[in-house]
């Protein structure tokens, strides 16, 4: 029976797969603890490993935001995904809840003779919630929300990231801020990790669960690919917004 590692340092994690057989299957998970289809699909990676055999195959699970270079190295772009490698080398990314397609491709890549017995699904449950009344909660979420859409419009585009252009606190971030940077964007923006109400409400009014985020003209871009995407597709996207 194989068990999941929880990464606590990037070398820890490095370790781990350099240390991994050239026919050993090494399974990442990528997850984050505010993602609800994480929770379900954590039970279903720790239960692929206790049916695993160990001299196989490796179960290695990573907080996608605590370690952004490990994320960023793997193009993690959302939560859930989970990436399988042998001999160092990716043979497959499976990206969001697919509880089958994970274990069918786990089952396909190790060697495993039987079928895995996966936990049921299990369907989402709220988190307990204060008492409060209906009007309370309605003028809670009616003000983040009216401060979100006041933010997201504060500058023509606007940065939501991790840390400030200047000390930028995950790799993802970083790499935005050179973007914008090499095409002389002029941009506001706004560190996240300042202001969790922030952080979390963002999330949810943008239906988009990483950061960084791209707001253009109060409208959501994406996040470091998509915007990677549109200047390769558009030489001239944000042209108007630069300062040369």
């Amino acid at each position: 029976m194989a068990t999941v590692t929880n990464i606590t340092s990037v070398e820890q994690f490095n370790e781990l797969v350099d240390n991994a057989s050239n026919t050993t299957l090494v399974a990442l998970n990528f997850h984050a603890p505010w993602a609800a289809p994480c929770t379900a699909m954590n039970k279903v990676f720790e239960t692929l490993a206790e049916q695993s055999n160990p001299q196989s195959s490796v179960f290695i699970a990573i907080d996608a935001e605590e370690y952004p270079d490990i994320s960023e190295s793997y193009e993690v772009s959302a939560v859930p995904f989970f990436v399988l490698l042998k001999n160092k080398q990716v043979i497959e990314t499976i990206s969001g809840a697919d509880s089958t397609k994970l274990s069918q491709s786990v089952l396909k890549h190790s060697g495993t003779s039987a079928p895995f017995s996966l936990p049921p699904a299990q369907a989402a449950v709220a988190a307990p919630q204060a008492e409060t009344n209906g009007d309370d909660v309605a003028e809670v979420e009616e003000d983040i929300n009216t401060r979100l859409a006041k933010l997201v419009k504060a500058a023509p585009v606007m940065l939501f990231m991790k840390g400030t252009p200047a000390a930028p606190q995950c790799g993802f971030s970083r790499q935005l801020v050179a973007l914008l940077r090499e095409k002389s964007v002029r941009y506001g923006f706004f560190n996240i990790l300042a202001d969790d109400e922030v952080r979390q409400g963002l999330k949810v009014f943008s239906d988009w669960p990483t950061y960084p985020q791209l707001y253009v003209q109060g409208e959501l871009i994406g996040g470091l690919d998509i915007v990677k995407e549109e200047f390769e597709n558009d030489p001239d996207f944000l042209s108007n917004l630069s300062s040369a």
